[in-house]
């Protein structure tokens, strides 16, 4: 009886539960596992080298922020494939762990784990990576044209703002993935 009765409490909050395991689980599986430094030298996962998609990524990133910053400020210039300066004397490198892969690997575990069909889940995985992807590149260059003339405000947007604000976009897209997309789920009878 108390088994049943402890279902019943958890059941409204059971999608909630399993995105917040989901979320701790996957971020410190990435944490744990993913081993690389500010250079970008190497990255490896268990052991392995798994450098050149981070590699790819980086100088991807770079490339489309620079040209982002270009459109708005004629005072950047790259110093080399990851690295945009400005004439004011600051400037950001992208690294390994800039390229968005993390949440993009975050993403894909909230929505396999998530009650609900595999059709629609198909689709909307690749969709969320388009999301996380348009939304990295947004965030780093809005650092960067932040940093430009305040280059004391990095830490703070970096490790913070935009930090949560991509979490709470995955948190969205979850919302919008239970609440819309994903089929409702079986009513369960009572016994």
């Amino acid at each position: 009886m108390k088994c049943r009765s402890l279902k019943q409490l958890f059941e409204p909050y059971l999608d909630i539960i399993i995105f917040m395991i989901t979320l701790l689980v996957a971020n410190y599986f990435w944490k744990f596992t993913m081993v690389g430094d500010e250079d970008g030298a190497m990255v490896t996962w268990f052991g392995l080298n798994v450098t050149a998609p981070f590699e790819i990524m980086s100088r991807h990133i770079a490339a489309v922020v620079y040209w982002l910053v270009d459109l708005f400020r004629d005072t950047a210039f790259m110093t080399n494939d990851y690295t945009i300066h400005f004439q004011s004397g600051s400037g950001t490198r992208i690294v390994w762990g800039c390229s968005g892969l993390k949440q993009s690997f975050i993403w894909m575990c909230l929505i396999l784990t998530v009650r609900g069909g595999w059709k629609q889940k198909l689709w909307f995985i690749p969709m969320g990576w388009i999301c996380c992807y348009a939304f990295n590149i947004l965030r780093i260059f809005l650092i960067a044209l932040f940093i430009e003339n305040h280059p004391e405000w990095f830490h703070f947007l970096h490790d913070y703002l935009f930090k949560y604000l991509f979490y709470g976009m995955l948190f969205g897209l979850w919302v919008l993935f239970v609440e819309k997309i994903r089929k409702p789920l079986p009513a369960k009878e009572d016994a």
